[in-house]
């Protein structure tokens, strides 16, 4: 089998890798302080995008004010409104108009939130993470994302406006077929959270991916590199676990929610993402096994390794023994020494200091040592 291309490039750059993972990944995976309130940095551009719809028509409506997206509270279809780059004012406004607890507000701008969900009579609330695959640092990058549930409205809030997981989720609420089109908010709803779930099998494939690569290099030819990739993926399933084992807790709480936004007949699709969490976090688990079976079978090779040179240096000591005791023997300072005095003493001696060793060579071979 032979390596892909982009495997030596990988090999290539680790060194920097090992400086990244050792030092400021690190420093990025534990950088969260329940007790230290990390401050967010102000959104330099906020864009709001709304979509209004009902069974029979949808309206798309990008990058609207702030006025107009608190205006849409009063309309009679059901709204889904996106909230790309987090301000402090703009969530506070948007806490007024639709009931949003001033608590909740704050776990809109919270940096670093473990996933969660609340509810109270009128609204319904869910903190997760995006989770995206970042190419060129073979890393996982997250994007903290607020839904709020209320009575026909959905309202999402996200950090980063360049990117989300919804692209195929809005191009199906535009075909008249949708069945989000047919159903209340509370389907939106769940139809949001399945996408963001569904999205981490999408991340967990791509390091599936490079866990397989790994375990053939280790097998092939093992190094230091190796082991510093080893370390960094290691590093990453942290960055899975401590986001996809909180939103199991998630969709428990809503299947378990007697909330009168959430519809009895609409239960089975989330008992259908509870599904999905824990498979995600079953194959977390896999990989956390494989990458601890890789180390193993790292050392191991290691060791078999450092075996292998004791093994040929004790053999090349045992060699030369036999020279070393008969050219000691014949250099000691004594008047009579046995063919000292012989014509064919010297290469008598020699001739011995050879065929022992072969002599031991054989009985090495055949008692199966080398």
């Amino acid at each position: 089998m032979k390596m892909r291309p982009e495997k030596y490039l990988r090999y290539l750059f680790l060194p920097n890798l090992f400086e990244l993972f050792g030092t400021e990944r690190t420093r990025q995976i534990l950088s969260v302080n329940p007790t230290v309130i990390p401050k967010r940095e102000e959104a330099q551009q906020v864009l709001i995008t709304a979509y209004c719809y009902n069974k029979e028509t949808i309206e798309e409506r990008k990058d609207i004010s702030l006025q107009e997206a608190l205006a849409l509270k009063e309309s009679n279809k059901i709204i889904w409104i996106n909230v790309d780059g987090l301000r402090k004012s703009d969530v506070e406004n948007f806490g007024a108009r639709y009931g949003i607890h001033p608590l909740l507000q704050e776990d809109i701008l919270s940096v670093n939130q473990r996933a969660k969900m609340d509810e109270e009579d009128e609204i319904l609330f869910s903190l997760m993470n995006m989770l995206y695959y970042n190419e060129p640092k073979k890393s996982v990058d997250q994007e903290q994302i607020s839904l709020v549930l209320g009575k026909n409205f959905v309202i999402t809030f996200q950090e980063d406006l360049s990117r989300d997981v919804f692209t195929a989720l809005r191009e199906r609420l535009k075909l008249p077929t949708s069945k989000t089109r047919t159903k209340d908010a509370d389907y939106l709803y769940y139809t949001l959270l399945d996408t963001i779930v569904d999205h981490y099998f999408i991340v967990m494939d791509k390091l599936g991916d490079e866990i397989e690569d790994l375990e053939e290099e280790i097998i092939r030819s093992a190094s230091k590199r190796t082991l510093a990739y080893i370390n960094s993926l290691r590093k990453e399933l942290i960055v899975l676990k401590r986001t996809i084992y909180p939103v199991r807790e998630v969709i428990s709480g809503l299947i378990k929610s007697e909330n009168t936004l959430l519809a009895e007949q609409n239960e089975r699709y989330y008992k259908d993402v509870y599904d999905h969490i824990v498979q995600a976090i079953d194959l977390v688990d896999n990989y956390r096994d494989m990458l601890t079976g890789m180390q193993d079978l790292y050392l191991s090779n290691v060791n078999l390794k450092m075996n292998e040179v004791m093994k040929v240096m004790a053999i090349v000591t045992c060699l030369l023994a036999p020279a070393t005791v008969i050219g000691g023997i014949f250099g000691m300072n004594f008047n009579v020494l046995p063919l000292t005095n012989q014509h064919f003493g010297f290469w008598i001696a020699v001739a011995a200091m050879i065929l022992i060793p072969i002599w031991m060579l054989l009985i090495f071979k055949r008692k199966g040592w080398f």
